[in-house]
């Protein structure tokens, strides 16, 4: 029986969701014994559904990583997301100019506190299911105009998913807030390395740019590399090629 995609409780666009069967179908291949390694976890869809017992999970934004060793460490829970997520929802539903003037509220409260709850309500009530931080680190993407997003089926649904990646979430997991630089040159040739890194030439809603540098650092990086890697990237759209496969 097919198993079922573990989904993750963040939100963020461009979420691997869709692709993970065709991932762990070439990744199966490998038949590998050691670490999976992600120097660009994201929402961790693919992690959590890597079925690995080790795992090395790294992300330059912070409010990633620190959500994730919350639920790991415990400090982070399905019944604290369920309370917090049901007592914001209400603020959110009664607050002034259709929900605005608290989505605000909880925004400016992150940007000072960087609570991963409020980060989570952020995640699930921005727009598109956007994650976008300014210059200095700060939230900014605007309200999804729904006063009512926390109703009690999504308040389930939200909590059910922050229950499965906690069953999958063990102490040989590790999770680092680190330059993608820093992860690749740790894989030995028993591991397999994720990599999903910003797209070049495209918006992406990301914690910070990513420039050609980075793009050359990255191949450089991985045709050095022992372990076997998988990278996602975007080929062509219909006007422009990614003119990094080429180069690169």
């Amino acid at each position: 029986m097919e198993m079922k995609t573990i989904v993750p409780p963040i939100k963020s666009q461009g979420i691997k969701t869709k692709l993970v069967p065709w991932i762990m179908d070439v990744a199966d291949k490998a038949h590998s014994n050691g670490k999976w390694i992600e120097p660009f976890m994201g929402t961790g869809v693919v992690a959590f559904n890597s079925g690995f017992k080790e795992a090395l999970l790294n992300d330059t934004n912070p409010h990633i990583i620190n959500f994730y060793k919350g639920i790991q460490d415990g400090t982070i829970t399905p019944a604290i997301v369920k309370h917090y997520l049901e007592k914001e929802g209400k603020k959110l539903l009664t607050a002034d100019d259709n929900g605005y003037a608290y989505f605000k509220e909880v925004r400016d409260r992150f940007n000072k506190d960087f609570s991963s709850l409020d980060f989570l309500f952020l995640s699930r009530a921005g727009f598109n299911g956007m994650m976008r931080f300014g210059g200095k680190g700060n939230w900014n993407i605007p309200f999804c105009k729904k006063p009512n997003r926390f109703n009690q089926a999504y308040i389930t649904k939200i909590v059910n998913q922050v229950s499965k990646v906690k069953s999958v979430i063990n102490n040989h997991w590790i999770f680092t807030n680190k330059n993608f630089s820093d992860i690749i040159p740790v894989a030995t040739k028993d591991d397999i390395i994720y990599c999903d890194p910003p797209y070049f030439g495209r918006y992406v809603d990301y914690y910070n740019g990513w420039t050609e540098q980075d793009e050359e650092l990255l191949f450089n990086l991985l045709s050095e590399t022992r372990a076997k890697f998988i990278l996602s990237t975007w080929h062509h759209n219909d006007y422009r090629d990614n003119e990094m496969i080429k180069k690169l």
